[in-house]
This record gives C-alpha cells, sequence and structure tokens, in this order.
C-alpha cells in the first residue's frame, strides 16, 4: 500500500485549502449571479438562487468517491458558466422612466444629429414630467468641455461625467448609468452581475445637473478640462459612436470593469493602468487623478483649492431654469 511521501502531504494540504477556497468563491459569485439576474418569472431566479448552492453542498459531502466529486462540481459549475456567458443584454424590458427611451447619434459630415436628449423637469427626486427633445451640434461649434462629480454621501464615491459645451451656448451633458428595469430597486451590488444594461443618458444640464443640485440637494463640482481641440472632438465622437451602437447593440453594465468612471476612459482612450488607478475604483478621486495628470484647468491652484473654486453653489430655493447652464458658471467662485 502506498503513502504519501511525508514531504508531499503539506502541499496536498494546502493545494486542498485553495480548491476549497475556490468551490467557496464561486458558489458565492453563482448565487449572487442567479439572485441579481433578469430571468423570468421571479420564481425560477429565487429558486435557482436557493438550489444552486445546496446542490454544491451535497456534492461535496454526499458524494463519496473524489472522481465522481470533482465531476459533479465541474458540471454544475460548467453549466453556470455556460448560462452566464450566454445570458445576452436586452433593449426591450420595461424599463424604469429615466431610462426608457435611449437617445441616438447620427453624424453627417461635421454636424452630429442627436435624438430624444432628455430634459426631465423635476418636483421631487421621484416625481418628473418626462420631455425629450432632438439637437443638432456642429462638430466645429465644439469649444469646452466639463468634468462633473457628485457627492451623495461621503467623499469617496461620487458619480462622475461630462458635459460638452458649444459656441452657440449649447451644452450637452452625457453620463454613462446603469439601465434599471422597473421591477427592481437600484442596488449597488447589483452591477457587479449581469442585473443592469449600460445606459449613456443624453440630457440637458437642467436634467443631468439641475436634478443634483437643486432637487437631490447633492454636492456637485464643475471642473474645466484641458484638452486640444482635436481630442475634444475625437472624445465627444466616441461617446457619439457608442451612443449610437448602444442603440442597436445592448451591453451590460458592470460596476468593476464598464462604470461611470472607466467609461470616460475607455472613451479618451486612456491608457489601461490608468483604468484600474484607486481613484477611479473609488470615483470620487477622480477629479483628483485627472488634476494629476494635467487634465483640469487649475490657473496654478493647488487641488484643494481648485475643488473648493469648482463647487456649484446654488440657492436653498432654486430650480433649474432656462439659463440653468449660464448661471451655475457665473455662480462658481472666480
Amino acid at each position: 500500500m502506498k503513502t504519501a511521501h511525508p514531504s508531499n502531504r503539506p502541499r496536498h494540504r494546502w493545494m486542498r485549502w485553495v480548491a476549497a477556497f475556490v468551490v467557496l468563491c464561486g458558489t458565492a459569485f453563482a448565487t449572487a449571479a442567479f439572485y441579481y439576474s433578469t430571468l423570468l418569472p421571479d420564481s425560477l431566479r429565487l429558486t435557482l438562487t436557493g438550489f444552486f448552492p445546496v446542490l454544491v453542498l451535497c456534492a461535496i459531502f454526499l458524494i463519496k468517491t473524489r472522481l465522481s466529486k470533482n465531476l459533479s462540481l465541474a458540471f454544475l459549475f460548467g453549466g453556470f458558466l455556460v448560462w452566464y456567458c450566454t445570458d445576452s443584454p436586452r433593449n426591450d424590458r420595461d424599463w424604469a422612466g429615466e431610462y426608457a427611451i435611449p437617445a441616438d447619434a447620427i453624424l453627417q459630415g461635421r454636424i452630429a444629429h442627436l435624438t430624444h436628449v432628455r430634459n426631465f423637469t423635476y418636483t421631487t427626486p421621484d416625481t418628473y414630467t418626462p420631455q425629450y427633445y432632438d439637437a443638432d451640434y456642429n462638430l466645429d461649434d465644439l469649444t469646452s468641455l466639463d468634468l462633473i462629480t457628485s457627492y451623495w454621501a461621503g467623499d469617496a464615491i461620487a458619480h462622475v461625467f461630462l458635459s460638452f459645451g458649444f459656441r452657440d451656448g449649447k451644452h450637452l451633458a452625457i453620463s454613462i448609468e446603469t439601465r434599471r428595469q422597473k421591477r427592481f430597486p437600484y442596488s449597488a451590488i447589483a452591477g457587479f452581475f449581469h442585473h443592469y444594461e449600460l445606459f449613456y443618458v443624453t440630457a440637458d444640464e437642467r436634467d443631468l445637473i439641475g436634478v443634483r443640485t437643486d432637487i437631490r440637494k447633492e454636492r456637485v463640482y464643475l471642473y474645466q478640462v484641458a484638452l486640444s481641440d482635436a481630442a475634444r472632438e475625437r472624445l465627444f465622437l466616441s461617446y457619439l459612436a457608442e451612443i449610437h451602437t448602444l442603440a442597436r447593440q445592448p451591453a451590460w453594465y458592470n460596476t468593476l470593469t464598464d462604470n461611470c468612471t472607466t467609461g470616460i476612459l475607455a472613451r479618451a482612450q486612456a491608457r489601461f493602468r490608468y483604468r484600474f488607478d484607486w481613484r477611479v475604483l473609488l470615483s470620487g478621486y477622480t477629479a483628483s487623478l485627472a488634476y494629476d495628470l494635467g487634465l483640469l484647468k487649475s490657473d496654478d491652484m493647488d487641488f484643494k483649492t481648485l475643488k473648493q473654486h469648482s463647487r456649484i453653489q446654488r440657492p436653498p430655493t432654486a430650480i433649474p431654469e432656462e439659463n440653468y447652464s449660464q448661471d451655475i458658471r457665473k455662480a462658481l467662485l472666480p
């Protein structure tokens, strides 16, 4: 009868611990993926959520032979991976009102034609009158770019998006967000799984910024981005191309790999290492990263001073009106 050499026992024990850890993490991920999936009916989604970890436990503790145990686990996790990798995003769900109508963008020569630019009028964070308009934007009139960061709690996490300015005073704000269905409440955890489609909110600043400054009373900062005319135009065209693509080929949102901040860096063709900078993962510090990269107009101010000067200050009773874009820029500290 052969026995393991004593020197091999610690290695075998270490390998068993690694295998157990992999199975534990895989089971947790698969269980959460089923729970946060978009499977219908809900009874199927919840049944799979409950049964998958039970089946894994049965394979581990009730099957005696190692080969049969390993084959059973391989079958369970293989089946999950096949489903997860073939679970396709869709554009035809019953969406929450803010995400019901996506914009589209078509470029003809130097003119960008945008349809369904959102311009909601909010009375409370959850009450609004939906409005949309179509607009044309001349690339030759693209004159500015602003980075907006909006904080609703602490300093670590913020929503980050861009606003493009044109010579005639128009501004087009574009925010990369989760496309939420009516039947699901918002969940930060759900964004790690196939739960939200990717959505580019293309909106008037009165809508996208105004709801945050005047209705939700968030802390909102507006930074001027220092890009060359050519780089600014490339970034705008990249956004337009993605908006047009998503209108026809939906994609999954992912909190780690394809979110509001990493999406900006991807559109800007930033070096890959910057997409996983800790200040991107903790999006509240994204403006600090942009400052260190020399992407913000600062007039030689340090970042702390620039941030103080960049906060949008609004009267307590203010509401987003026709001249909102001009008003918030006039109110910024000199």
